[in-house]
């Protein structure tokens, strides 16, 4: 992390913090956490349906949210290791030890490889 001045970490850091949040009320909005992890779900599944169209709905919005709490859990995952990083002074640096250039960690916090 030496090649970061205390700014430019501060400012990534400040990034990664606001990626999070914002992963984290998306992945509430979308699915549930279910131990460690979030799974997806549709508003109201739970509940016993009095209409077919309605669980019909509910189905198709269960279909499209478990994907997509996947990929939110995903870079929800590469942001919470990205902080890690930061904690133990390997952020940006390649798993190799190379430094990652600020411009691309401004582009992607999360970057853990050179372009």
């Amino acid at each position: 992390m030496e090649h970061l001045s205390t700014d430019e970490r501060e400012e990534l850091r400040a990034a990664l913090y606001a990626e999070k949040d914002s992963l984290e009320e998306e992945l509430a909005s979308y699915g549930k956490k279910v131990g460690g992890d979030w799974q997806g779900t549709a508003a109201g599944f739970e509940e016993e349906e009095a209409d077919d169209v309605d669980a019909a709905d509910k189905m198709e919005e269960l279909t499209v949210n478990v994907p997509l709490v996947e990929e939110l859990e995903s870079r929800h995952k590469e942001i919470v290791a990205a902080l890690a990083r930061m904690e133990d002074g390997t952020y940006g640096l390649t798993e190799s030890g190379d430094p990652i250039d600020v411009k691309r960690l401004r582009a992607n916090p999360a970057a853990t490889t050179l372009v």
